[in-house]
This record gives C-alpha cells, structure tokens and sequence, in this order.
C-alpha cells in the first residue's frame, strides 16, 4: 500500500469545508419552500462528507500554484469543489447504471431513496422512485459543480466542458463494453482513458494552468504528465474493482466480476485463458448472483492468466512514463515535488 502525500488531507479539507458550506447554505434556503425538499440534498452532502481520496482537486491546485498561482486563491479552492461535485454527480448515475449498493461504505443514494419509499409505504415501485431521486440528486451535483466554476475564465470553463464531455463519453463505452461483453484489450484501454483517466488526471491539471493564465504554454507538458498517469489509474481502480478489500474500498469485493466489466483484466484473461477456465470466464463473468466461491475461482483464473501481473506492469511502465515527463514540465520544484508523490500514490493506492 502506498500512503497519501501529507498534502493532501489540507487541500481535501479546504475544499471538502467549500462544499459543506454551500450545501448547508443550500439546505437552509430550500428547506424554507418545502421541508421535504431537504432530503436530497441532504443525501449529496452525506456523499461528500462521506470521504473520498479528493484527487482531482488536488491535481488542480498543483497545477495552478506550479504555475505561479497564489495556494491560497479561493479560486482554486472552488474549482477543486467544482471537480469534487462533478465526481459525485458521476458516482451517484454510476452506482444506478451499474446496480451498485453501496458507495463509501454507506447505502447507495438510490439505495437511500428505494428504502425511503418501502418505509413509508408510498405508491408505485420503490426500485423507480429510488432510482429517479438518486439521477436528480446527481443532476443537483452537476449543476452545484458549474456554479463553482462560474467566474472562472473563459478557457478554463473550456476546459471543464471538454471534461464533462468526456466522462459521460467514457460512461457510455462502458456501458456498451459491458453488454456486448467486448474483450478487446484496445477498448478497454479507450474506456479506461475516457471514463476516468482524463477527468482524474489531465483534465483537472489542464484546469489548474487555465486558472493560473498559463494553459497554452502548459498544456501538452501537462498531458505528456497526466495522460499515462490517469491510464495507471484506472488500471488500478480495475485491479480493486476485483481484488480489493471491502472494509478500505467500501464497495463489495469482486463488483466488477458481477458487473461484467470490460477491462483490460478481463481482456487479457479471456486472451489466455483456455479449457476449464475460459469456459468458466464465458459462462459466469458478468453474472450478478455470483457465490463467494465463484468469485474466488474468477479471481484465480485472472492470476492464473497473468493478467493481475501483466496490468501490475504495466502501471509501472505508465507511472515511470508519467514521471519522466514530469522532470521535464516547466513548473515550480515545490509543485512537481508534490504532483510526484501524488502520481506514486495514485498508482498504488489500495482504494
């Protein structure tokens, strides 16, 4: 396991203490329309107070204050609020598409929502009425996230739209991946980059330049940085989505074996895997009752297949690419000092 940069926990603090601020703000001024308008937003602020690694924020602000801006600009600070709302916006959809239960160790927001319904015994399917609060309430995060962003200069909201863009492109190849059970190494390298690469790594990077004035002459030393780092990241994320502990990630071990999630993983494991094994990966990847004993014969298969030791490589290989890159991005040492141990820790996180 790889410990968080000590630099870390204040950024996540000082943006965590935005949030809370404007929701609370928030539930006080809709509380007064309707007393039941508090519930949603109550569930987003119980997401986001939940915990959360706060990365994207934090890639932001080494951005922005290597290239010169003030650490302390309350600009910075709500543009990673910015960042933080927009990745719970995506938690929250995820965990519906997805039929996900539990989220940083607590129910789900449609999950809250679903048991809101069947206690109080209301009208129609308590499945739909969850499942619709949990897309507003991910809608409210998305709209909060832009009005972080709304004095911000004109390139970088540029760039928070093309971020945008891409995780909800990203959120589609997945989903289409997963039905069409694609185990082509080629697109789950393309979702892996899409879905969360970008908007971790090199989009919030992007953001912290535009802040500071300094995108276009930032720009393609920032992406040579986060690029292969958001790749190492996601391959990461696969590798906990199958062998991760429950009790550090707060979702149920082997989800993405239930889920059927078209990773490289899986890719490289259906590439080699033959006889017994590949009948077993055929019949039963992607099944959403699978026994604890399955899951453990799929986790043998993917280790068996060298798949597990072919993506621990290549994180490697991407974090020593993103690293050399690094060294070479004109930006303060104090910066890349900081922007290097967070690129050791996203590659070897155990959450």
């Amino acid at each position: 396991m790889t410990e968080a940069p000590a630099r870390l926990t204040l950024i996540a603090s000082r943006v965590q203490q935005r949030i809370d601020e404007v929701l609370v703000a928030e539930l006080g001024r809709w509380r007064t329309v309707d007393p039941d308008l508090a519930a949603p937003l109550d569930a987003l602020r119980r997401l986001v107070l939940a915990g959360g690694k706060r990365l994207r924020p934090a890639f932001c602000h080494w951005a922005f204050v290597g290239a010169g801006g003030d650490p302390d600009a309350a600009r910075v600070v709500d543009a990673g609020a910015a960042l933080e709302l927009l990745h719970t916006f995506a938690l929250i959809h995820d965990d519906i598409m997805d039929g996900s239960i539990t989220r940083r160790g607590l129910d789900a927001t449609h999950v809250l929502f679903q048991d809101l319904h069947a206690a109080g015994q209301w009208h129609g399917e308590a499945r739909r009425f969850g499942e619709g609060v949990g897309i507003l309430v991910g809608d409210l995060a998305f709209v909060y996230a832009d009005l972080f962003l709304r004095d911000a200069p004109g390139d970088a909201l540029d760039v928070f739209t093309e971020l945008r863009l891409e995780v909800n492109i990203g959120q589609y190849l997945d989903l289409l991946g997963t039905v069409r059970r694609d185990a082509s190494v080629d697109a789950a390298r393309r979702i892996c980059i899409y879905k969360s690469g970008r908007y971790t790594t090199e989009r919030p990077l992007h953001l912290g330049a535009a802040l500071a004035g300094r995108l276009n002459e930032l720009q393609d030393p920032l992406t040579a940085f986060g690029a292969p780092l958001g790749e190492a990241f996601q391959l990461r994320d696969d590798l906990l989505g199958v062998f991760g502990d429950t009790a550090v990630t707060g979702k149920p071990v082997g989800e993405d074996l239930r889920e059927g999630k078209p990773t490289a993983l899986y890719a490289l494991a259906a590439a080699e895997a033959d006889g017994a094994a590949a009948e077993l990966l055929a019949r039963r990847f992607g099944s959403p009752d699978l026994a604890e004993d399955e899951i453990t014969q799929l986790q043998e298969v993917l280790v068996a297949t060298g798949a597990k030791d072919k993506v621990e490589a290549r994180i490697g290989e991407l974090l020593d690419q993103s690293l050399l890159a690094l060294a070479r991005t004109p930006i303060t040492d104090e910066a890349r000092t900081e922007l290097e141990a967070l690129a050791v820790y996203v590659a070897g996180r155990d959450h």
